[in-house]
């Protein structure tokens, strides 16, 4: 029986989906060095020294750019900082990585309440409640950034419309 590189690569992919189930992500093994520099980083952080854990994070992330908690990290740096922008983007390629990460879904959507974007927040908390079928505290977290959104007073167009403008003061010479 002859093998051909074709049906090696193919034999493999098999082997892998079949070891891991079909859907679910080959589990990544960090690099040691890098996880150290996240661990690191986490220290600094909870000692409020924000842009020293960036740069630990960032090195990390340079050490081993498949580090996903270095990228959530990140992300929770960026919200802290009032960046939900940056914080949707960290988390995005957390995602990336593993697209069932849910504190990646969680913190995402929270950024995303952060930015606005309630409904989008909302499409995420529908993953995480389909990944988390007994309940996770992270379905707790998104639950509770919806809700206090929600109930945040908005103005309609009519209301905005009807509030009265008050003229400029000028002085008087």
């Amino acid at each position: 029986m002859r093998f051909t590189p074709a049906a090696v690569a193919l034999s493999l992919l098999l082997a892998t989906v079949s070891s891991t189930g079909i859907g679910q992500p080959v589990r990544y093994a960090v690099n040691p060095a890098s996880q150290a520099l996240v661990d690191e980083g986490s220290s600094v952080q909870q000692a409020g020294k924000l842009d020293e854990a960036i740069g630990l994070y960032e090195a990390a992330l340079a050490v081993d750019p498949g580090n996903r908690t270095a990228y959530i990290a990140l992300a929770q740096v960026a919200s802290a900082q009032g960046l939900p922008g940056k914080a949707i983007r960290f988390y995005r390629e957390a995602l990336r990585l593993d697209p069932n990460d849910v504190a990646a879904l969680a913190g995402q959507g929270e950024a995303m309440v952060q930015r606005g974007a309630v409904e989008k927040a909302r499409r995420n908390l529908v993953r995480i409640e389909a990944i988390c079928t007994a309940g996770c505290t992270e379905t707790n977290r998104l639950i509770t950034a919806i809700d206090q959104a929600a109930a945040k007073p908005v103005l309609s167009a009519e209301a905005v419309a009807s509030t009265p403008t008050v003229a400029p003061v000028t002085e008087q010479p």
